[in-house]
C-alpha cells in the first residue's frame, strides 16, 4: 500500500537520517528505495519529492565524469551544414545548430550530433514541443547525451532571444 508520509510523521531521527543520505548524493530513486527498507514507507517518486522538499534538503547532482575530446570523426562530423548557422554550441561531445531557415511548422529547428557520431534534426514546433529526428532509424541517444543536447540547446535558443 501507497502512503502519503509527509516528514513531521517522520521522527526527528529519521529525518536526520533521511536528509544525510541525501546530501551523501543519493538518487532519490535510491532513497525511496532505501525508506521502503529502513523506515518500512513504501512511497510513490512524487511522494518522495514531496518529502524531500518538506525536509528542505537539494540532492546533490551527481559528479559527471569528464567527456573526452571529440575524436576527429565526430569534429568532422559536427561541421555546420550550409542551411545552420555557422557557429554551433554544445556541451561534452554533443553540438548543436540553428537553422537560419527554419523548418515548416516549426518555430526554430536545426541539427545535433551527439557525442557517439550519430546525427538528428531537431524542432521546437509553435506550441513550444519538441521534436526529435535522428538521421539512423531506431537511434535513442544516451540519457547523458540527451541532457548535453538540452542544455546545449537552451544555450542557443538565449542566444536568439528565446
Amino acid at each position: 500500500m501507497v502512503s502519503n508520509v509527509p516528514a513531521m510523521q517522520l521522527t526527528a531521527e529519521q529525518q536526520t537520517k533521511a536528509r544525510q543520505w541525501l546530501a551523501e548524493g543519493m538518487k532519490l530513486s535510491d532513497f525511496q528505495k532505501r525508506l521502503e527498507s529502513e523506515f518500512g514507507l513504501r512511497l510513490t517518486y512524487m511522494d518522495v519529492r514531496l518529502l524531500v522538499t518538506d525536509l528542505q534538503v537539494l540532492p546533490k547532482d551527481p559528479e559527471r565524469p569528464p567527456t573526452p575530446p571529440p575524436t576527429e570523426a565526430v569534429a568532422a562530423a559536427t561541421a555546420a551544414s550550409p542551411d545552420a548557422t555557422p557557429a554551433a554550441g554544445g556541451l561534452g561531445g554533443v553540438r548543436v545548430s540553428v537553422d537560419t531557415v527554419t523548418r515548416p511548422g516549426a518555430m526554430v529547428s536545426g541539427k545535433v550530433t551527439f557525442s557517439d557520431g550519430q546525427k538528428a534534426t531537431w524542432l521546437v514546433d509553435q506550441y513550444g514541443r519538441p521534436g526529435l529526428m535522428p538521421e539512423t532509424k531506431g537511434y535513442r541517444p544516451s540519457a547523458t547525451d540527451m541532457q548535453d543536447f538540452q542544455m546545449a540547446l537552451e544555450q542557443e535558443l538565449v542566444k536568439l532571444g528565446m
